[in-house]
């Protein structure tokens, strides 16, 4: 665990809110046993544990917010990010390792879009649930 997220998790702990539990210990077999068979596998848990984690970061997310309107190259992005080219390439090569942004080559430049639809809807769906908070 990085110390980023420790602390962040210490705040969160020490806030003074209390998490309500079960007064009464009672376990619902059946609810356990439905839930059971549909839980995330661990290995997909850890898949996606790693995708969350790439998208931990505010450059890499702002790239993606870029991304969501329409391709661009990385010219274009690191002019709209203030990074230098190399800057915004790292960051674009781990979310392509994650498959969230994919390429073409046009000529010279290389022009970046989010990798499919289930990219656009995840970071749509975040940005709107943060919209009602």
């Amino acid at each position: 665990m990085n110390k980023r997220s420790s602390k962040s998790e210490n705040e969160l702990l020490q806030s003074g809110d209390v998490t309500p539990t079960c007064d009464n210990h009672l376990i619902h077999l059946d609810n356990v046993r439905l839930t059971q068979s549909q839980i995330l596998p661990t290995d997909k848990a850890q898949q996606m544990a790693e995708i969350f984690g790439v998208l931990a970061d505010p450059n890499r997310l702002r790239l993606l917010s870029a991304l969501a309107n329409q391709e661009l190259c990385v010219c274009d992005l690191a002019a709209l990010m203030k990074m230098s080219e190399s800057a915004v390439c790292h960051q674009l090569r781990l979310l392509k390792a994650k498959r969230l942004v994919s390429y073409r080559r046009e000529g010279r430049n290389v022009y970046y879009s989010l990798a499919d639809s289930h990219i656009i809807n995840l970071y749509s769906s975040l940005a709107e649930h943060l919209d009602e908070v």
